[in-house]
């Protein structure tokens, strides 16, 4: 290598992220959510680092959702939540967002008369007035030629989001994060009723963002999870009983105890586990 070049880094996701505390992260201590006097979310740390695509799993109930809501301001919490350093907790969701926190929901919240390119359009002016959102443009923003590059809706750019298949929806959304600049991506479900074929065309997205930014991932798909995470926390009655790698969290005890709340589910654990370990 030429010793005036900088060295290559690679920006694929990896366990425990490929940036430490210097770089863009998410830091949540002391976490709970309290619904009507019922703990929802009890005493959750987390540290997600840049670069490390986290997956949440667990059983319904075990506070997966609620965690991604409370870090989007979305339901009231306390404790603190901290990106790179500034505090979210007691933050409107509009301030979240505008810090570059983004999210996604189970079903993709486009609009559907618009073009995909409209939507990135009206995604990457969130600072202009609603007067010249629809405005045509004497070209295409950088950022919106990157993201539909990145999303692959190229070829589909003129085209109502309407009429895009389930999983190109869900790509749509996750296009209008990174449009928006968001460095944290807090992503629920997204494969979810997707076909094979789009939930490996979704894993691959996830890898092409996950290496320059934050990405959690709240997922029920132990196959897709299997394939895609490169660390993972359990979830169980709103506490985090586990973190690590799939090896990692499948040697857990507890972990095989309450996974899913079943023998087939603690079962079914392993065995991602024990093909992980087979792959490695």
């Amino acid at each position: 290598m030429n010793p005036n070049e900088s060295p290559v880094i690679d920006k694929a996701p990896v366990l425990g992220g490929n940036a430490g505390m210097s770089s863009d992260y998410l830091q949540v201590r002391g976490l709970s959510v309290s619904f009507d006097g019922f703990k929802a979310v009890t005493d959750v740390d987390l540290t997600l680092l840049q670069g490390d695509l986290r997956f949440l799993i667990g059983p319904n109930g075990a506070g997966k959702t609620t965690i991604i809501d409370a870090i989007t301001g979305l339901v009231p919490a306390t404790g603190s939540i901290q990106k790179s350093g500034v505090e979210l907790v007691g933050k409107k969701v509009h301030r979240i967002a505008r810090l570059g926190v983004g999210r996604t929901f189970q079903t993709a919240s486009v609009f559907e008369q618009l073009t995909v390119l409209q939507n990135l359009d009206i995604a990457a002016g969130a600072g202009r007035s609603p007067m010249t959102l629809l405005r045509r443009r004497s070209g295409i923003l950088p950022e919106i030629e990157e993201a539909l590059e990145t999303i692959g809706l190229q070829g589909l750019r003129d085209k109502p989001a309407g009429v895009l298949a389930h999983g190109q929806k869900q790509w749509l959304e996750i296009g209008m994060l990174l449009v928006q600049n968001a460095s944290v991506l807090l992503l629920d479900e997204p494969v979810a009723g997707m076909s094979h074929e789009e939930r490996e065309e979704t894993g691959n997205l996830l890898r092409r963002i996950g290496g320059e930014r934050t990405v959690v991932v709240v997922e029920h798909d132990m196959d897709f999870m299997r394939a895609f995470a490169t660390s993972v926390t359990v979830l169980a009655r709103g506490k985090v009983i586990a973190e690590g790698s799939v090896a990692e969290v499948q040697a857990n005890p507890q972990v095989q105890e309450v996974y899913l709340g079943t023998a087939a589910g603690g079962a079914e654990l392993e065995e991602v586990a024990a093909e992980a370990e087979g792959t490695a």
